[in-house]
């Protein structure tokens, strides 16, 4: 995959400009992220699976998965309590732990992205349950299957999953102590924004990606196996910025990841989806 590579000349300037005005706020992957993970599932989804969605979607705005994927991260506006509740399903703290999950320690009551991800799958597969509690269900599956692929939301519960992490960006407005973002957040969105692209050009890069292709597989889906492996990611040399600065060269080594991660995440939410939502279930 090319890397875009930042002008030998004045190359922090070219940072700034490029990551200047993006949002350092963002939730998991921010919308970009979520519908780009959406569109590849709906790519690697079965005619069976595509048509049991598009009967739950039927009656939303924008009928469609990447339509609904960032609905989680918007219920704090419009469903204040469910974003309460939920607001625990987007994560998992595993790496104090060399990122070994444990339910008992790691997810207590079921409020974590691991867990979380399998009940609402099981409620989206049961055609027992009403239209209703399915579609909230795909809105979540659909979702919180991308967050647990952005390593962070696999990470150190010390700092917050690097939204403790401060980092200082050149061209960034200073905030308190000298910084203009965190760690977070520059993995949410912004290391996407310096592609600079809509959803359909930044669609045809991560198609050109590799990934294992998914045979087979059923329910539960491996959410746990997932944010064990996205977890991992972050423990690699560098992923932290020793310095709290954020250099040139790291856009052009970790986005390559984020990407990968990406195009893990539409695999990985296709196959959760044609499972459970498979003729006869």
């Amino acid at each position: 995959m090319k890397n875009t590579r930042l002008p030998v000349r004045n190359p922090l300037r070219a940072l700034a400009a490029l990551l200047l005005a993006l949002p350092l706020n963002a939730l998991a992957w921010g919308p970009q992220g979520h519908r780009l993970v959406a569109e590849l599932a709906w790519e690697g989804m079965t005619p069976a699976a595509r048509a049991e969605a598009g009967k739950l979607l039927a009656g939303e705005p924008d009928p469609t998965l990447p339509g609904i994927a960032n609905w989680a991260d918007e219920l704090r506006a419009h469903d204040p309590d469910l974003g309460k509740r939920s607001s625990k399903w987007h994560y998992v703290n595993l790496a104090e732990d060399e990122c070994h999950y444990d339910a008992a320690r790691d997810c207590p009551n079921g409020n974590c992205a691991v867990a979380a991800i399998a009940a609402q799958t099981a409620i989206l597969a049961d055609r027992s349950k009403s239209q209703a509690d399915r579609l909230q269900a795909l809105k979540f599956v659909v979702h919180l299957v991308g967050d647990v692929h952005q390593p962070l939301h696999a990470g150190y519960a010390r700092d917050k999953g690097g939204n403790d992490f401060q980092l200082a960006i050149p061209g960034e407005p200073e905030r308190p102590g000298g910084y203009g973002g965190n760690l977070h957040s520059l993995w949410d969105s912004s290391l996407l924004n310096t592609r600079k692209r809509n959803d359909a050009a930044y669609l045809a890069e991560l198609r050109k990606i590799a990934v294992p292709t998914v045979t087979g597989a059923g329910l539960p889906a491996d959410a746990a196996g997932w944010a064990e492996d996205s977890c991992k990611l972050m423990l690699q040399p560098g992923f932290y910025p020793p310095t709290h600065k954020l250099e040139p060269g790291y856009v052009a080594t970790w986005r390559p990841l984020a990407e990968t991660q990406l195009r893990l995440g539409g695999e990985h939410l296709a196959e959760v989806l044609n499972a459970a939502l498979a003729p006869g279930r």
